[in-house]
């Protein structure tokens, strides 16, 4: 009897240290896909099976830029812009080189600059680079999100949503929030000058 006992008592410890090991398999499976410098290493190290969810590739990309408090300039047509602040909670640099959205046909990275005697707004070069554990502040009178020609009016409330490429493959994807704004006069129109009186 006591045999008997032991043969069922060894399958079973045999067969917990199975399921164990198996258990520790999965769970140390995604290891390889250790926290990576660079938006496109981590697309590429993402595991098989998250790649397979169509879901998996903009989570992976978006842990690495995230933006806080996005919004739209409201506008009844023409041109408007859009702020927020990129965070960037990676070891390394993370460049933003395009923008899209459904809003409008073309949108461009600008910036302000001081141009002599006045401050005009035009294409950044290079893109927006947001430092290593640092962010990079889209606002009124700086660097922005310039939409041309909106399809639709911008209503306050509005969910707009909008499409960042970083470079190297990544993106984020994220809604802004359609909001009222007089600021400092500006105009959002191409090479227009910031906060000229008008008459």
């Amino acid at each position: 009897m006591f045999s008997r006992r032991i043969v069922p008592a060894a399958i079973l410890t045999a067969a917990v240290t199975a399921l164990c090991g198996c258990g520790a398999q999965s769970a140390s499976a995604p290891a390889p896909a250790s926290p990576t410098s660079s938006p496109a290493a981590a697309v590429a190290t993402a595991p098989a099976s998250a790649a397979a969810s169509p879901q998996a590739v903009p989570s992976a990309t978006g842990a690495a830029l995230t933006i806080v408090d996005p919004w739209v300039k409201t506008a009844k047509k023409g041109m408007s812009a859009a702020f927020g602040t990129l965070v960037n909670d990676t070891g390394t640099d993370v460049t933003v080189v395009s923008a899209s959205s459904p809003l409008s046909p073309k949108v461009e990275l600008h910036e302000v600059v001081d141009s002599g005697d006045k401050m005009i707004m035009r294409p950044k070069k290079g893109g927006f680079v947001v430092p290593a554990h640092g962010t990079y502040p889209l606002q009124p009178g700086g660097d922005h999100l310039m939409l041309m020609g909106v399809t639709e009016e911008v209503m306050p409330g509005a969910q707009i949503p909008f499409a960042l490429a970083l470079e190297g493959g990544g993106k984020l994807e994220f809604t802004a929030v359609g909001k009222d704004f007089a600021g400092g006069r500006e105009d959002y129109q191409p090479g227009m000058d910031m906060g000229k009186e008008q008459g």
